[in-house]
């Protein structure tokens, strides 16, 4: 019996009872098992936020336009600002060149500019290429000086994206989302004829204005986002 019990004790160190084993020993195997280890709590996952997105609604149709905010997060809320403060409402898209971008921003309806922000920080180094229905930053010469203006890829651009060997970051134009809908609407406007002298491309603005009338944060749904109720105040003290 003692053979059995040390070769079965081999093969299995918990085993939790021997046939024909006294009480008393049953005991002391039972004495040796580790307690079992309490499963681990799961650890809620906050739901990740889905990317923002923006209808631009136009004389010439709508536009829905998807933030990247993981990538170029300091453009996205640039972007963001000028939306939540109307600032793109009534303003036009005042550069058209078929087969490279349309491009607006601060231009009003009526043909004047519109004050700014100061500039942010250029993300051209943010792996985003200028694709064909990106949106993207305008800049001046210098890397730091996008402020509203922003142009929508007609084509496959690369020629618009950071220089390889860029370590410094002060080459190309900061994508920062795409048209995930009325990429029609945008090919509908390089359609119109050009010359309309105003703006800062007079040449290339179009002669019947494409007006962005609003541009608004939407959800997935294409909804805008619910307003928050009121908070209530506390009574008055007497």
């Amino acid at each position: 019996m003692i053979g059995l019990l040390r070769r079965s004790a081999a093969r299995n160190l918990f085993l939790p009872l021997l046939v024909g084993a006294t009480p008393a020993m049953s005991a002391s195997v039972f004495a040796q098992e580790a307690p079992p280890a309490a499963a681990p709590e799961a650890t809620p996952t906050a739901p990740q936020e889905p990317p923002p997105r923006v209808s631009l609604q136009t004389s010439m149709g709508q536009i829905v336009l998807e933030l990247n905010r993981e990538r170029a997060p300091l453009t996205v809320a640039n972007f963001l600002r000028y939306v939540t403060e109307g600032h793109f409402n009534n303003t036009v898209i005042y550069r058209v060149v078929p087969r490279f971008v349309i491009q607006g921003g601060s231009v009003g309806a009526n043909g004047n500019g519109k004050p700014v922000h100061e500039p942010i920080p250029l993300e051209a180094n943010n792996g985003l290429s200028n694709q064909r229905g990106t949106i993207t930053m305008a800049r001046a010469s210098e890397p730091a000086s996008a402020t509203a203006e922003f142009f929508i890829n007609l084509v496959d651009n690369s020629g618009l994206n950071q220089e390889a060997g860029d370590t410094e970051n002060r080459t190309g134009y900061a994508v920062f989302g795409r048209v995930v809908s009325g990429m029609e609407t945008v090919d509908l406007i390089t359609q119109l004829p050009l010359g309309g002298g105003y703006g800062p491309f007079p040449a290339n603005a179009p002669l019947i204005p494409a007006i962005i009338r609003s541009a608004t944060i939407i959800d997935a749904s294409g909804a805008p986002p619910p307003t928050p109720a009121p908070a209530q105040s506390p009574p008055a003290q007497p």
